[in-house]
């Protein structure tokens, strides 16, 4: 592995107004100042735009910021970044999210996910950058049914267009990585959670549909198991990933062996979606977002589970604890707790 520093460089960070990564920018400004970092974000509307703009303004602040508002899938924009900027790394998280979403608006996904990321990777190849490291999911594991998700396990059973776009992304990385000796890194996440998080998300969308007094369904009957990562612990991950890079190697045939590599970044402790809500109420209830005397019970539904969703999320994080001496490590409880506080902060 190849050690980077990030000192006095320039990343470009897509998707930056999202969770992950107004998260991941904020970090880092603030630990390095002398970086330099390019944010872009198409501000779209798949969720209330006030709170990617609420991100934005946290990182706006920041002299060495600058934010482009555009699409990845726009060849020429991607294009003129590159060219006016020379990123020496890359950070890329913009993607069209959500399992569901996807059976209804599948064009998102082919514009966002594949287009927007084959730009990236033409870039990449035109201008070299030291590391691209990149946005995949758990759910490209599909309907597997061995646990914990190794990243030695095979993923060619997708059950949403979601997770086939992200399975397309790894392989995509694969064949730049081989053709142009581009050290790329994919990063499959696990359910990631916490403050200014995604409202599609169920902790969110629970907790907005018990302030309106409207039922939650428990999908699966509650029988469902999500390795529930707070959002501190994926941007260690991902900061520690940043700075080491998968080693340029030739191979027997002349050509790089591909600089390469993918991780799972989770919290390898499945919830039960019961206790998970049970933890969430007792958190808003704590937090007085909602009264002590709520009653939860005529507000839940057990229903079947949706198509494209799977019954466990489970994380193998030893490759990343091996190769970055890191796991994530925080509690339910707390991070939901540090949600709900936000949330009675922003909402009330």
């Amino acid at each position: 592995m190849k050690n980077i520093e990030i000192k006095n460089k320039t990343l470009l960070i897509t998707g930056v107004a999202g969770f992950i990564g107004s998260n991941l920018c904020q970090r880092l400004l603030e630990e390095e100042p002398s970086v330099k970092i390019i944010g872009i974000d198409n501000m779209n509307d798949y969720y209330d735009v006030k709170l990617k703009e609420y991100r934005l303004n946290q990182i706006n602040k920041y002299s060495n910021f600058k934010f482009i508002k555009g699409n990845i899938a726009n060849k020429e924009l991607i294009r003129d970044i590159f060219k006016e900027y020379k990123p020496a790394i890359v950070v890329n998280l913009a993607a069209q999210a959500g399992v569901r979403y996807s059976i209804t608006n599948p064009d998102t996904y082919i514009e966002s996910n594949i287009i927007g990321f084959y730009n990236i990777l033409e870039e990449c190849r035109h201008n070299p950058v030291e590391h691209l490291v990149y946005a995949s999911s758990s759910s490209v594991y599909g309907s597997n049914k061995k646990v914990p998700y190794s990243t030695e396990d095979k993923v060619d059973n997708p059950v949403s267009l979601y997770a086939a776009t992200k399975k397309s992304n790894e392989l995509l990385a694969h064949a730049y990585s081989k053709l142009y000796d581009i050290p790329t890194t994919g990063l499959r996440f696990f359910t990631v959670y916490g403050p200014a998080g995604r409202p599609d998300m169920a902790y969110f969308s629970f907790t907005n549909k018990l302030i309106s007094d409207e039922k939650i369904q428990i999908f699966n009957y509650g029988k469902c198991k999500r390795d529930f990562t707070y959002i501190d612990d994926i941007v260690e991950g991902i900061i520690r990933v940043i700075k080491g890079a998968p080693d340029k190697k030739q191979g027997k045939d002349g050509l790089p062996i591909p600089p390469y590599a993918i991780y799972n970044i989770g919290n390898s402790n499945p919830e039960n979606l019961l206790d998970f809500v049970q933890i969430l109420q007792e958190e808003l209830v704590r937090a007085d977002v909602l009264p002590e005397d709520y009653n939860f019970e005529t507000n839940k539904e057990l229903v079947p589970m949706q198509p494209g969703d799977v019954p466990i999320t489970y994380a193998d994080t030893t490759p990343l604890e091996r190769d970055y001496g890191f796991r994530p490590s925080t509690p339910l409880r707390e991070g939901l707790r540090k949600f709900a506080e936000w949330y009675k902060e922003y909402y009330k």
